[in-house]
This record gives C-alpha cells, structure tokens and sequence, in this order.
C-alpha cells in the first residue's frame, strides 16, 4: 500500500469513528425505527466527500486548495448538527417539543431532507470562501 493511500485511511478514520458513533446514538434514540436508516445518509455522504477531498489530495485535506475541505466543513456544521441537535431534543424531550404530538417519531422522517439541503447550502458557502481564500 502506498503512503499516500495509508494517510489518507489514516485521516479519514475520524470522520469514519464520528459518524458510526452518531449512527449508533440515531439508532438508539430512534428505538431501530423505520427511520434509522434514512437518517444515516447526511453522515454517508459526509464520509463520501471526506474521502473524495482526501483522495485528490493524496492523503492531504488541502492538497487540492481550500474550497474542498471548507466546502466539508460547510456542509457538516449544518448536517450532522441539525441531526444531532434534533436527536438529542427527541431523546429528552426538549422543553417538551414531542409531548403532544400523535407520532413524534415522525420527526425523522423528512429530517435527511433537510440536514441534505442545509449542508448543501454550508457546502455552497465553505466553497465560496475557499475560492477567496
């Protein structure tokens, strides 16, 4: 294997560790309901765009310039914070959000879709500041 391929599995791992342990916390909180799955697509495509940044910069965040790995940044902030936020609020209850609601689990159904387009936007922004930098 070549160095630039361990670097980049090396640099990647906390992206990947970040991830499954916020899948396994979604899982956890949403009971394994029909929506865990949906809910873990934000993370994957967190993972894919890590490792494309990393790829083309041979095991390097910025080997390709900064627009990548801000564009990254961008779009994690608002994806996988929203998730979280969102699935911490579910789990107690905050300021009894889900209390009189019939499905509260509903929640989650539509959340990908959202976490999707705010870290698209996060993404659009960390590029445009990347371009400039």
């Amino acid at each position: 294997m070549r160095d630039e391929h361990k670097f980049t599995l090396w640099r990647l791992l906390p992206v990947v560790l970040t991830t499954v342990a916020a899948a396994a916390w979604f899982n956890n909180v949403q009971q394994g309901g029909p929506y865990v799955i949906r809910n873990l697509i934000p993370l994957a495509l967190l993972v894919l765009l890590s490792g494309i940044a990393l790829y083309r910069g041979h095991g390097v965040w910025s080997g390709t310039g900064k627009r990548l790995p801000l564009g990254i940044i961008g779009y994690a902030i608002p994806a996988l914070g929203l998730s979280l936020y969102l699935h911490y609020a579910y789990s107690v209850n905050l300021n009894e959000m889900f209390t009189d609601v019939t499905y509260p689990e509903q929640v989650f159904r539509y959340l990908p879709i959202y976490t999707i387009g705010a870290g698209g936007i996060g993404f659009a922004i960390g590029w445009i500041v990347g371009r400039n930098v």
